[in-house]
Parts: structure tokens; sequence; C-alpha cells
């Protein structure tokens, strides 16, 4: 994502979740495209009190880097399993540095003879 990405310049707490058309409008997409990864289990919408799909910024993420491997010519159901895994490639990362971090801070102790 680049620096002028729109999706940078907003605030989760100042927009929770976002219509299907400004997330399609903000992603440089159709509402079609967004339909699409639904159907292909990438990002669920959340429901407004209306029944209205809405999408947060994470979700909008995750279907930003789906959109980029799309417009290279992956397929849209391959695009998100990429991206599915790719998201839990990271936090499978993150989890084991924190649990390395950790393991650094703890004292070691040696068995006494």
């Amino acid at each position: 994502m680049t620096e002028q990405d729109p999706l940078d310049r907003l605030n989760d707490d100042d927009y929770p979740a976002y219509t299907m058309g400004r997330a399609a409008e903000l992603l440089g997409t159709t509402p079609a495209f967004l339909r699409a990864i639904g159907e292909a289990r990438l990002i669920t919408p959340l429901r407004s009190e209306g029944g209205h799909r809405r999408y947060s910024r994470y979700q909008l993420r995750i279907a930003a880097r789906a959109r980029e491997l799309v417009d290279q010519g992956t397929p849209v159901e391959a695009a998100c399993r990429i991206v599915i895994l790719e998201d839990q490639l990271e936090e499978a990362q993150r989890i084991n540095e924190e649990l390395r971090h950790a393991a650094t801070q703890q004292p070691h102790h040696t068995a006494d003879a």
C-alpha cells in the first residue's frame, strides 16, 4: 500500500464501518468485487441495523490486498485464499516473536547436581 492510500487516512474510531458503496469507492473498485470476495468468504460484511452491508477498515485492507492480486491476473477465489494464508502467517509470526521475546526475558535456572 502506498503513502497516498486513502485507507491510511481513515481512523477506525471515527469510521468503524463503511457502506458497500463507500468501501468500493475507497478501494477504487465496484460493489460487485466486494460481493465476489464475500462469496469467496474472504470477508463477511458487518450489518447495520437496517441490514445494509458495512465494512471495517481491517476488512478494506484485506480487500485491497485481494484486489492487488486480482489486478495481477489471479482469480478472485485464489486471491482470497492467498490473502487469508498471508494473514494467518503474519499472525503466527507475531505470536512466535512474542513467545521468543518472553522466553528471553525469563531468568534461566540451572539444575543442581
